[in-house]
Parts: structure tokens; C-alpha cells; sequence
């Protein structure tokens, strides 16, 4: 069975300080229980030559990141962490030192190391703590196979992103041999059994209806153990809004995307982000009138293309979402009991986070067959590793893993005044989704609206960096809270045996 690697949508930077151009590829179905790619990758993108104070012997901006050069929009490291508050907390000496995070990928990226490297150098960012762990052995890595250059390319989108968010953590690449499901399951299982990090990141996903029993046993058995030991589980929602491709791989039905659904998963939606520009004398703007760099705007659900989205001149029809909405194979947990109302099943996502293309993260590649430069990328495997990223500042500052975060997110989500502190609740958007069969016929799968409080597209919201570590610190109890939900989460049986899958990246 696959794992539907959840839309590491990639669009290459503006070329120029004209603007940016965007090369679609639209997503479609695959046969099958493969996992998807959907990448969207334009030109290559130039530096405008525009200098900021941000200090890295490289650094640069690009076109869509100054006032008055580029109506497009990026983000880069400096500017994210302003808009979710990890600025103050990286200021105040908490930026994840002695704690490791784990993600969880495929293949291989072989030119990762010098990758990181320049990125780093870049944006004047500390060397990377990396360590890459291939416990089953590594598949040679062939630059003409699509599949598993997507790989690479979210595996380079995981370890940067996780790095600008807590520079001071190491990370620990664990790499399965093929994105089929028993070999990433396998992965994960090292990655716990062998106690390699506190908090491990999950960018991929499959329609939960389609995981084989096997499969749906040994992942879900690895997250018990994890939250036994105090281990976080952070996955991304999926990237086709409440849509996910059917087990025979030929349609699209509404439906959820496993890990983020299971109880013991902190499932991560994703939202459209905007934040200010770089405001530069030189290119005729006064920074005195304008807000800082990276400073936080507005945020809906994240949804682009037509009918329902935004950018529909750049996407035309077919929809990139966030993937949320209601488990068939779970019940409710008792976390969320009392805070979605009327519910009787899981629900999805937990939290939000930046992850629309046209407002994508800067990220550097140099992949064999992919011209070097720094790119743009959206999608909800952006959300993962950074979510993966605060959690292990959280944990650096509380002196201990705090483990299952689940419990303690709601809790802070039925305080009010806590809450508003902690999470930008997002109540603006829609995850309805237009996918296209292999017969390329429409299908439209209506979805879920943002709305006060916790909803199936954002779930509570993206967060305040300072607000929610403090108040993960006061409202996640590792002794019992992992404890308490593991007897609720045994999966519904599955009557269908679809067979092996293959996971892609997001």
C-alpha cells in the first residue's frame, strides 16, 4: 500500500525581479496505493541584488520578498519566524539545542550535505547537525526516475525548514529504502525502537480507507510505542484539500489521510500566510511607514487554483488544499470531546501552518537533473518539520520531551484568553476541492469552511512561537496524557486487502 506524500508542491522562485513564473504540472491520479508528488516548479530564481541587514556572507533577496519589485510573495527563514513569534524565543536562547528531531523520508538525497551547507551559508544559519541513518540500506539513486527525485527534493525542503526553525537541534535523517509502505514503516519502527529523537516528522500520507491491515497495524503499533516513550508524531494533512485518490488509484472520494489521522498523530494543516516584505530605501520604500520584515499579516485556509481558490490565473482549474476532515477508521479521541461538536470520529488536522505555493518557503536544491537555485514551496510537508521544530524548542525549554501533544493542544483550545495567545485561529477559507479522474473528468469533492475555534481544514489554528511553547509547558502532562489516550485508538478494521503501496514525497 503508499503513502500519499502529501503535496511537497515546489514552484521555483521569481527569475527575476519581474515577478514569478510558474510552470504547472497538474496533479492526477496514479494506480493504485502509490503515494503522490505534486510539484509545481517554475524557473530558477535570481536574487534581485537587494541587500537586507539579515547577515549571511550570501545573502540576498529575491524579487518576491521586496516592496515594489514583485507582486508574488516568499518567505525565507528570518521572515517566518517573525510571523510565528520563534524570533523572541531563538532571541532568548531557546532554539532547540539538545534536543533531536527525526524525519522520516525516502531514497535518498545525494548531494543533501553541500545542499544544507549553502543553504546555511546563505542565510548565515549555523552548520547543520545532520546525520542520515538508512537502516534497510539505500536504493541507488537514479535522477531520471521522477519518484525518486521527489523524494529528494522533500527531503531537502524537511531538513532546511527544520533547521531555520530550530537552528541549535540536530536532526536525524532516517531513510527507508523505497517509499513502499512495509519499507517506511520500517524506518519509522528504527527510528523508535532505537530512541534516535524526541520528535519525528511525517511529510506523507495515503487515504486511511486504503492502508492495507499489515501496514495499518505495524504503523499504528509504532505510535503506540512512541507515545509510550514520550516520543512526538507530527504529520502533514495532505495537499488536495478533502480529497484523496481512491484505493484503485483512478478517482477521488472525500476522505482523510492516514498518519495525521490517527489519535496518536498531531495531523498539520496548512494555511495561505502573508507576511510584510522587505521595505528598502534603495528600491524607493520607506521602512519608517512600514512594518518589519516578516511581520504577520492575515491567514486563510490554504486553496489554490479554480474554483475554489486563489491564483486561479497561475493554477487554472484543479485545486491544491489542505487536507482535513472526519476519520472513518478512528473514533473520536477523548481530546476531542466537548471541543468539535457533534462529533463522532477522529478529526483532522490538529494545527495549521504556512503551506500555499504562491506564499512558499525559500528552499535551495542542487539535484541531479534540477537546475541549482533556490526554489519556492508550498504544500503541507512545509508544516510538519517545523511544527516538528517547535516542539523540540518546547522541549528544550520544559528540560524534558513532553511527548504526546494532542491532549494538551485542545486544552489550550477551550481557554479562551489562552488560546488567542497561543494560536492565530484562522477562520477564513475552504478545503472543497476539483481534482480530475484518469478519464480526466471533473470531480468535485465539497469540503470543509474555516471557522471560529477548531475546524477540518485549519484545525485550532497556526502558532504564536512563545505563546504555545509556554502553554504546551502548563498544559501537556507527559506522565499521563499518552497514557490516557492509548487505550481510545484502536483502528477500525479494515475488510479490504489492497495490497503494497509506495510512499512519495510532499
Amino acid at each position: 500500500m503508499t503513502f500519499d506524500h502529501l503535496l511537497r508542491t515546489v514552484r521555483a522562485l521569481a527569475l527575476s525581479i519581474f515577478g514569478l513564473i510558474l510552470a504547472q504540472t497538474s496533479p492526477a491520479a496514479t494506480p493504485g496505493h502509490s503515494m503522490q508528488h505534486f510539484l509545481q516548479r517554475g524557473p530558477l530564481a535570481i536574487p534581485s541584488g537587494a541587500q537586507s541587514s539579515a547577515a549571511g556572507p550570501q545573502f540576498g533577496l529575491f524579487g518576491c520578498q521586496v516592496v515594489g519589485i514583485s507582486a508574488a510573495d516568499c518567505i525565507d527563514p528570518f521572515e517566518m519566524r517573525h510571523a510565528y513569534q520563534v524570533d523572541s524565543l531563538i532571541a532568548a536562547g531557546f532554539d532547540g539545542t539538545g534536543q533531536t528531531i527525526v524525519i522520516v523520508d525516502a531514497f535518498d538525497n545525494p548531494n543533501l550535505t553541500a545542499q544544507v551547507a549553502f543553504f546555511n551559508n546563505f542565510y548565515g544559519l549555523p552548520a547543520t547537525q545532520l546525520t542520515k541513518v538508512a537502516p534497510d540500506g539505500l536504493t541507488p539513486f537514479d535522477p531520471t526516475d521522477n519518484n525518486m527525485s521527489g523524494w529528494a527534493q522533500e527531503i531537502s525542503l524537511d531538513v532546511e525548514w527544520a533547521h531555520a526553525i530550530a537552528p541549535g537541534a540536530k536532526i536525524v535523517l532516517v531513510l527507508a529504502k523505497s517509499n513502499n509502505d512495509a519499507d517506511i514503516a520500517s524506518a519509522l519502527n528504527y527510528a523508535v525502537n532505537n530512541n534516535l529523537g524526541n520528535v519525528i516528522s511525517m511529510s506523507f500520507g495515503e487515504n486511511e480507507s486504503c492502508l492495507a491491515p499489515a501496514d495499518q497495524t505495524s504503523y499504528h503499533n509504532a505510535f503506540a510505542v512512541a507515545t509510550a516513550k514520550h516520543i512526538t508524531l507530527i504529520a502533514s494533512s495532505a495537499d488536495q484539500g478533502a480529497a484523496l485518490n481512491t484505493c484503485d488509484g483512478n478517482s477521488w472520494v472525500k476522505a482523510v489521510s492516514s498518519p495525521a489521522s490517527d489519535p496518536l498523530v498531531t495531523g498539520v494543516g496548512g494555511t495561505e500566510l502573508t507576511v510584510a516584505k522587505y521595505c528598502l530605501v534603495s528600491t524607493g520604500c520607506d521602512p519608517t511607514a512600514n512594518p518589519a520584515p516578516g511581520t504577520y499579516q492575515s491567514e486563510t485556509a490554504w486553496n489554490e487554483g479554480l474554483p475554489f481558490g486563489d491564483f486561479g490565473n497561475i493554477f487554472g482549474e484543479g485545486t491544491l488544499s489542505t487536507g482535513g476532515g472526519f476519520s472513518v477508521v478512528f473514533a473520536e479521541p477523548p481530546y476531542q470531546q466537548g471541543v468539535i461538536h457533534g462529533g463522532k470520529q477522529r478529526a483532522v488536522p490538529d494545527v495549521a501552518y504556512s503551506a500555499a505555493v504562491e506564499h512558499g518557503v525559500l528552499t535551495y536544491l542542487a539535484i541531479p537533473g534540477i537546475p541549482a537555485g533556490f526554489y519556492l514551496f508550498g504544500g503541507t510537508s512545509a508544516g510538519s518539520p517545523q511544527w516538528a521544530a517547535i516542539t523540540a524548542i518546547a522541549n528544550q525549554r520544559a528540560g524534558t520531551s513532553l511527548g504526546f501533544l494532542n491532549a494538551g493542544i485542545y486544552r489550550i483550545a477551550e481557554a479562551s484568553q489562552v488560546y488567542a495567545n497561543s494560536f492565530h485561529d484562522v477562520t477564513v477559507g475552504t478545503n472543497s476541492s476539483l481534482q480530475f479522474d484518469l478519464s480526466n473528468k471533473p470531480v468535485t469533492i465539497i469540503g470543509f469552511n474555516a471557522g471560529t475555534g477548531w475546524d477540518a481544514t485549519t484545525g485550532v489554528g497556526s502558532p504564536k512561537g512563545a505563546g504555545i511553547v509556554s502553554e504546551l509547558l502548563l498544559n501537556v502532562y507527559p506522565a499521563t496524557d499518552g497514557t490516557a489516550v492509548l487505550a481510545n485508538t484502536k483502528p477500525k478494521a479494515n475488510a479490504k486487502t489492497v495490497g503494497s503501496g509506495k510512499v512519495k514525497p510532499n
